[in-house]
């Protein structure tokens, strides 16, 4: 049984490292996916908005498509789809081509990003403690790797096709290798118009959103916050602060590191205090953080506000995730799915917002606006309380029943 376990957990996780991994060889390698296609910069926003929407399609169509199918074996389908989305955006020559392949991997990424996180919060479930964090730590991780992955081949001039053949060629058999030690709830998804909340009773759709809703805000802010980060630090840097142009690349690479510092021993914090402190900690830490960032004099003050960003955003994503879960045990794979929405729409919301409350007022003024939303997270910071505290003890408790239920046995 413990066996079965730690199998599920290693290989969910390194499901999380290659979709980091993935995702930052593409987002990072997008000047030179321009450049090949001949895409302009009045397209170019098109191009990159349609991914999140589409994945956003993705995960609306995996709510209804876990009612019938395991999430280990839409897991199991979608990561190889987006892999070899990844190489086909390397590969094509044509602007129809570049179109197909970013279409196929928002919604294969949709897909993956829901279906991850099912399988995490329900293996948290059965473990009984929290480990949410953990895969979060992984696909940070995989962000790192492909990042550098991504300098490599742009500082040795490769064809995108050459920088992502290699990586797609180890990934994707490792990720169907790995795909058969998932490990699935039971109590993840029902059928029908209603769910089960964390007391037994079944709610109607529209009291599930308004119980929901605190969650989806949270993931809304928290991914404003990280799109500011990933979009913006550079040119604040470069243009606000007047760093050179080496430097004004640092500021991201910290984030990432001190995200993946968060997380690996967040769920630490979560066992010894609470997730609703944790969240708290989180929200106050990344608050600060924007702050510094806004009021900084000059580069190195800047870099610590960014600093203080990974330290406190990272907790925020996967807790909000795992709250959804306590929310809804008996219907924790619906909730995710609409949760992970939410993810899209900061994503998309975020990098607008900035840019535009930037050239109408100042970057520095802009940065308050996401400290400010994230600063709200502390009004919906009971919504992470774990139920189980109803029956005594704080903690989630164990499925043993379900552990046995790998996804080969389906």
């Amino acid at each position: 049984m413990t066996d079965v376990l730690r199998r599920g957990r290693a290989s969910l996780a390194f499901s999380f490292f290659a979709q980091g991994a993935t995702f930052a060889l593409l987002v990072t390698r997008i000047p030179a996916i321009q450049d090949r296609y001949g895409v302009s910069d009045a397209l170019l926003p098109v191009f990159l908005a349609a991914v999140p929407i589409l994945a956003g399609v993705g995960s609306v169509t995996t709510e209804q498509l876990v009612k019938r199918v395991r999430p280990s074996r839409l897991l199991r389908w979608s990561q190889p789809v987006v892999l070899l989305a990844l190489l086909g955006v390397g590969a094509g020559g044509r602007m129809a081509e570049l179109a197909v392949a970013l279409a196929a991997f928002g919604l294969a990424v949709g897909a993956l990003d829901a279906s991850m996180n099912m399988l995490g919060v329900s293996l948290q479930r059965t473990y009984g403690r929290s480990i949410m964090l953990s895969f979060h730590a992984a696909y940070s991780l995989g962000g790192i790797v492909g990042a550098s992955l991504a300098w490599v081949g742009a500082h040795w001039h490769l064809a995108l096709w050459v920088s992502y053949l290699p990586v797609v060629a180890v990934l994707l058999p490792a990720a169907l290798i790995g795909s058969r030690w998932y490990v699935d709830d039971d109590r993840g998804a029902v059928p029908g118009e209603t769910e089960g909340t964390a007391d037994g009773s079944a709610v109607g759709g529209a009291l599930v959103f308004r119980m929901l809703l605190p969650l989806c805000l949270v993931m809304t802010f928290a991914y404003i916050g990280d799109s500011t980060v990933s979009n913006w630090s550079a040119k604040y840097l470069q243009d606000t602060l007047g760093s050179s142009e080496q430097l004004a690349t640092v500021p991201y690479n910290v984030y990432m590191v001190t995200t993946l510092l968060g997380r690996a021993i967040g769920d630490f914090g979560v066992r010894r205090f609470g997730a609703v402190a944790v969240v708290r900690l989180g929200a106050l830490v990344a608050a600060l953080g924007f702050a510094v960032v806004a009021v900084a004099p000059g580069a190195w003050v800047g870099m610590l506000g960014f600093t203080l960003l990974g330290l406190g955003l990272c907790v925020l994503v996967p807790q909000t995730f795992a709250a959804a879960g306590r929310l809804f045990p008996g219907a924790s794979d619906a909730a995710i799915a609409r949760l992970n929405i939410f993810n899209y729409v900061g994503f998309l919301i975020g990098s607008p917002l900035v840019g535009a409350l930037g050239d109408a007022w100042s970057y520095r003024g802009a940065m308050l606006v996401p400290m400010a939303l994230v600063l709200v997270t502390l009004v919906y910071a009971r919504s992470f309380a774990p139920r189980a505290d109803r029956y005594g003890g704080g903690h989630e408790r164990p499925r043993t029943a379900d552990v046995g239920r790998g996804s080969n046995g389906l």
